[in-house]
């Protein structure tokens, strides 16, 4: 048989059996309950893909509701999957993905680059007061979502099958250390939808945000955007010199922030939903900086 000689960080050899192609394809069978809700359902499918199940089979006591069937069919479109086989109580899935031909760092970089995309996006439209923009990068999230996922499965099924970590080249620690920086980057998409949203919604309940809260707001984005990326690229790089810099950004923020810290009651900001939403950007780009420090 052929064999594949691995040497470890402490300089032992493991010797591991050759990939076959004749492996054995993980299925799973899943019963969905009549009333079952679709966030459940959802919950049950990603953690499915997640654990490395190439076949999935649904199975309903009566029939999938069209509620249910809708919820199961737009996620498995943002997990690489696709219905093979359906019936009224039955729906058989199958994974389109081949960790073998995934590179690791070139879709954490992707997923990098669509959130960097998102967040300088986001500035932009607090600067613009463009509708336009904001929906495009609440449209965005999905996609770091499915980025993150496939990520995800890649590394836990490299972690328990160390002829797949051997072909991807990744050690166990590196599958800790991407795991933890891709969800990372997935909670900074989020936070970063969070403030279009806001920002969205006072668009169109046509409030403005007064001068020099937006001056302050977008002074403190810019800056936690310009870490974020930073922090990523320092990361994937390998290159530790320029963190300090990107952990001490936390605190030139928290000192704009003292400047707008009670926030002034006038004009515009003496409404609640107005300031609500003055507070939720403010504290999602404080959030941002906190995961990059992180990173």
């Amino acid at each position: 048989d052929t064999v594949v000689v691995r040497v470890q960080q402490d300089g032992s050899l493991v010797v591991l059996p050759a990939s076959k192609a004749e492996d054995k394809v993980k299925k799973i069978h899943l019963e969905i309950g009549v009333d079952e809700d679709n966030e459940s359902i959802v919950r049950k499918l990603i953690g499915t893909y997640l654990d490395g199940y190439t076949l999935i089979t649904l199975k309903s006591d009566k029939i999938f509701t069209a509620s249910q069937q809708k919820a199961i069919r737009d996620i498995i479109r943002r997990l690489y999957m696709m219905v093979i086989e359906s019936e009224s109580n039955r729906i058989d899935l199958e994974t389109l993905v081949d960790e073998t031909k995934v590179s690791v760092p070139s879709c954490v970089e992707r997923m990098h680059m669509m959130t960097y995309s998102m967040f300088r996006d986001t500035i932009q439209a607090i600067r613009d007061r463009d509708e336009s923009l904001v929906l495009s990068v609440v449209s965005l999230e999905e996609d770091v979502d499915q980025m993150m996922y496939l990520v995800v499965r890649t590394l836990r099924s490299a972690v328990s099958n160390p002829v797949l970590s051997n072909q991807l080249d990744l050690t166990p620690l590196d599958c800790l250390d991407y795991q933890t920086l891709v969800h990372r980057i997935e909670r900074v998409a989020d936070h970063v939808t969070n403030i279009a949203s806001s920002i969205l919604a006072l668009y169109r309940a046509e409030k403005i945000i007064p001068d020099k809260l937006q001056r302050v707001l977008s002074d403190a984005a810019d800056i936690a955007f310009y870490s974020y990326d930073h922090a990523v690229h320092c990361f994937l790089r390998m290159d530790v010199g320029p963190t300090n810099e990107v952990i001490d950004a936390q605190d030139i923020i928290r000192d704009l922030y003292s400047e707008i810290t009670p926030l002034p009651i006038h004009g515009d900001t003496n409404d609640v939903s107005t300031l609500t939403h003055i507070v939720t950007i403010r504290e999602n780009i404080m959030r941002i900086s906190n995961l990059t420090a992180d990173i």
